[in-house]
């Protein structure tokens, strides 16, 4: 996959991510994959405990997802939008999935933190993970100076 990928979860955080990705897609003129993660929960061995796939309740982060990418286009000229968006939503292990997905592309868009964790952490889990795993470039993109 060639492009940008950016991971979102509906926090704040996925949304400054998102804004960064849909702008930097669009300077470099290429394509914008947007990716958001139905989480499972890992085992004492750090792989995935066994679940069952809802095909509804991925349309339903899918859609979500979607809502929170047209808000952030809808702020975009015509002329700073990406070629293309794509959404995508997925059931697994958050940093594995978009270190799976990223493979080939140009680079990974993460948040600082996402909406889970502790809110004393500068980094979150899941942005350390594809920080420190990727195969290709990671931006972190940092939250709002307040």
């Amino acid at each position: 996959m060639s492009g940008i990928l950016v991971g979102i979860d509906g926090s704040n955080h996925s949304t400054l991510a998102l804004e960064w990705a849909a702008h930097e897609a669009s300077v470099r003129a290429v394509p914008l994959t947007v990716l958001t993660v139905q989480q499972l929960t890992a085992g004492y061995t750090g792989y995935a405990l066994a679940y069952i796939s809802d095909p509804e309740m991925i349309e339903q982060a899918r859609k979500e997802a979607q809502q929170q990418v047209d808000k952030v286009l809808d702020r975009l000229t015509e002329a700073s939008r990406p070629p293309s968006v794509t959404v995508r939503a997925v059931v697994g292990l958050p940093a594995d999935e978009l270190l799976s997905a990223g493979a080939g592309a140009d680079m990974i868009v993460v948040g600082s933190r996402g909406a889970g964790g502790f809110r004393r952490l500068l980094l979150g889990s899941v942005a350390s993970q594809v920080a420190h795993h990727a195969h290709v470039p990671v931006v972190v993109v940092p939250a709002e100076a307040s």
